[in-house]
């Protein structure tokens, strides 16, 4: 794994991706690089309008790129269930659940969820749950070849969620809700992992981080509650001290598609989980909880609606 850059990406020829959250940032050089490589790639976007210029500006880099647009608002299970039952894959390689909210201010989802918690992990909950069919199907490949990546953060380190409180009713502080939803996006990937397992799927279930990464996650928050200061800093730290949205993108990319990458693995930058090419990352060992990783997939399936009937016995 060492000094693994996305030169090191293997041959993607033949695989279908969908990205989630891919007209910027992260999101945007995951589904850029997939495509250098020949996978076919579903940039899965909330606003058409920057999809479409992400999908120009991706196939500019790379003309050879099989890429194509669709719309997905993760703040809306009506949108997550129309992107799924409208893709037009019976087979899907690989699906990268990239997209996210950071530190915004209270707001709720078009259900009623909690914004981030929403956005974040039960969007994600459920349109895995909806493409897994196509990712069962496409598990004749090579053992381990089909993939669920799910991208966290070091900033899950924050806290543990509250199965009680999953919408942060009782109080609202907008990093720790944030990093709550990194947490559940880790606990995901944990029962996810087992579920698969047990059911004898050879779909490999892991995790990603990209530390400290300069995207528009940052300044988004401050922008929507017209802070400007908090704004510009933000800003600032992303010059001064972030690693670019390229270097940030290679955990995820090597979760996606490196040989031998273990389930439930997370994998993030390798110097101090801040920057630096991919590596086994730290985290907290209430992201390895049973217990409670049950308890959220029993209250998200509740939630969402969708239920994993193909990996029940």
């Amino acid at each position: 794994m060492s000094g693994w850059s996305a030169h090191d990406i293997p041959d993607q020829g033949g695989r279908t991706a969908v990205v989630t959250g891919a007209n910027s940032g992260l999101g945007y050089v995951t589904a850029r690089e997939l495509a250098r490589k020949g996978a076919r790639v579903v940039l899965a976007c909330r606003s058409e309008t920057r999809g479409r210029e992400a999908v120009r500006r991706l196939r500019e880099e790379v003309p050879t790129a099989k890429a194509e647009l669709r719309r997905l608002d993760l703040g809306d299970l009506a949108s997550v269930r129309e992107f799924a039952d409208a893709l037009p894959y019976d087979r899907l390689d690989l699906l990268v659940n990239n997209a996210g909210v950071m530190a915004m201010p209270y707001g709720t989802t078009a259900d009623g969820f909690e914004t981030q918690f929403g956005v974040n992990h039960l969007g994600h909950f459920a349109l895995t749950g909806l493409l897994l069919p196509a990712l069962l199907a496409a598990a004749d490949r090579p053992a381990g070849a089909t993939r669920i990546v799910t991208v966290s953060s070091m900033v899950h380190l924050l806290g543990n969620i509250d199965p009680d409180d999953l919408n942060s009713g009782r109080t609202y502080r907008r990093w720790i809700a944030y990093g709550r939803t990194k947490t559940a996006n880790l606990l995901f990937t944990h029962e996810l992992a087992r579920r698969l397992t047990a059911a004898g799927a050879e779909v490999v279930a892991a995790a990603a981080h990209p530390g400290y990464a300069a995207t528009n996650l940052q300044t988004a928050g401050p922008r929507a509650e017209g802070r400007r200061v908090a704004e510009r800093l933000m800003a600032l730290g992303n010059r001064v001290f972030a690693q670019s949205a390229e270097a940030g993108a290679l955990p995820a990319l090597y979760a996606a598609t490196a040989p031998g990458v273990r389930p439930d693995s997370f994998t993030g930058p390798s110097l101090a989980m801040w920057r630096g090419a991919p590596a086994p990352s730290r985290r907290a060992p209430w992201t390895l909880d049973d217990r409670v990783g049950e308890r959220l997939w029993a209250a998200s399936e509740r939630l969402t609606g969708v239920s994993y009937e193909a990996l029940k016995g």
